[in-house]
């Protein structure tokens, strides 16, 4: 369906806003706005969240690394339809998403603004109306001070626009519809993209245990979930093929708006290859001050925690990159192993298996470099290798394509729907008059849940 404008528009007087419907309002943010300041002192509340990537979360007590009980009392309470601002560093972190709306009670760190809304402005639509400004990047323009930050004091006199309550609300139900669509279709492409993963990893499975030959004579690898392996390959430890590195915790107050691409668990796609159209950036003499941690074409990277631990994607970009925390290189010794054959045996159920069975840490998995390095892998000798490549390469060849085809989709829908919830919040396209189907508790609950909207298996938190 084409969306219609407006029958009639009057100009804002804001250049970034342009014109705006004729009866909506405009006014400075505190007619709308308070911040909200109460401390946890005593300790009145346990419950930690997290704004990552857009969403405020309820923060797993296994992951609150390095806090203990005592500094919670210098975090502050946050309660449902509160929105919390990442206001921090805007002059050197123009990618993390800063808004994010509260559903559960808990407390969170005081270094963001925490606002509520007065009467006559709908929770809801103020989330979406300051989340559209985020993707507008209208927050960048503000601030002060060396890293730019960000005060209620900007919020004051930041200019918001305000439809009537009942066209606030059916902004809000006309955008959640979108949404659920959106995620439903989001969700149907991740199935499918598991699915070709499944058929690939068969067909990896097969190659880098028993080779082409179908009557090779077999050997007991020793290892119960392997089995056999042909008789003349060696079985090895995987430092006797490859080196690994793992990357650097660099700080947020190091990223940039331009510069060397910062790879971080999130850039490393399902496809198989690591993306750095969204990638954090650092400056550019990072490179000689952290070159131990320096990423090159070809290298191959995997996730060493959280949901996706194991997962891995070949670095193959000329532009040279750093690397993050939580992120491992793999480089295989040229004599021992082809560097694509052994991506492929870390794409392996031999390989992955391993992982899953040595990781630690429960809900947050992680894995160390020098355990990675002490599993065991079945190596053919190197003239073998070159002719399972290309065997798997063939057979694989529509199922990549299928999987790029898939995460282009996803990336796609997301596209539009930030392009479609700017204009509608900001009142440059009509909803009034369209009618939206009654959204339901289990549609509410894809709402709640960010592996709908982002890649949640990807997800590092930004307030870390």
């Amino acid at each position: 369906m084409k969306l219609k404008p407006y029958p009639e528009y009057k100009d804002s007087g804001v250049s970034w806003l342009g014109q705006i419907p004729a009866h909506w309002d405009i006014k400075p943010g505190f007619a709308f706005l308070s911040e909200r300041k109460e401390k946890n002192t005593g300790m009145k509340e346990s419950t930690v969240l997290s704004l990552s990537y857009g969403q405020i979360v309820v923060k797993p007590p296994e992951k609150l690394h390095g806090l203990v009980p005592e500094s919670f009392e210098t975090y502050q309470i946050a309660e449902p339809g509160n929105i919390i601002i990442r206001g921090t560093d805007l002059q050197n972190d123009k990618v993390s998403l800063r808004v994010g709306k509260v559903r559960n009670r808990g407390i969170i760190t005081s270094a963001y603004l925490c606002l509520e809304t007065k009467e006559k402005f709908n929770p809801d639509y103020a989330h979406l109306l300051l989340h559209g400004y985020d993707l507008m990047k209208i927050y960048y323009g503000m601030g002060s001070g060396l890293r730019q930050n960000l005060s209620f004091s900007d919020f004051k006199r930041l200019p918001l626009l305000a439809p009537p309550e009942s066209e606030q609300s059916k902004i809000n139900k006309y955008l959640q519809s979108i949404q659920v669509q959106i995620n439903k279709f989001i969700r149907n492409k991740r199935r499918l993209i598991e699915l070709l993963k499944e058929q690939k990893q068969n067909i990896i499975n097969q190659a880098v245990t028993r080779g082409l030959d179908p009557n090779v004579k077999l050997k007991p690898s020793g290892v119960k979930w392997i089995g056999d392996i042909p008789e003349y390959w060696s079985f090895l430890k995987l430092k006797r093929i490859a080196c690994v590195k793992t990357g650097y915790a660099f700080k947020s107050d190091h990223y940039k708006s331009v510069g060397i691409p910062l790879i971080r668990i999130g850039d490393l796609k399902h496809s198989g290859l690591v993306d750095i159209k969204q990638a954090v950036k650092l400056q550019e003499s990072d490179l000689t001050h952290f070159s131990c941690f320096k990423i090159q074409y070809g290298d191959l990277l995997m996730a060493m925690t959280g949901a996706t631990i194991g997962k891995v994607a070949k670095y193959q970009h000329q532009t040279e990159a750093l690397l993050n925390q939580r992120v491992c290189s793999f480089r295989s010794f040229e004599s021992k192993c082809f560097q694509d054959y052994l991506l492929f045996i870390l794409s392996s159920e031999v390989y992955l298996k391993q992982v899953t069975i040595f990781c630690y840490g429960g809900a947050q998995p992680n894995i160390s470099d020098s355990t990675l390095m002490s599993f065991k892998i079945p190596v053919p000798p190197i003239s073998e290798q070159q002719a399972i490549l290309s065997y798997v390469q063939e057979q694989t060849k529509t199922t990549d394509s299928a999987v790029s085809r898939a995460e282009r989709e996803i990336e796609l829908i997301q596209e539009y729907y930030t392009r479609l919830m700017s204009d509608v919040v900001t009142g440059q396209v009509d909803v009034r008059d369209i009618e939206v189907p009654e959204i339901t508790e289990e549609d509410l609950l894809t709402l709640e849940d960010k592996s709908e909207v982002v890649d949640d298996d990807l997800v590092q938190e930004e307030d870390e």
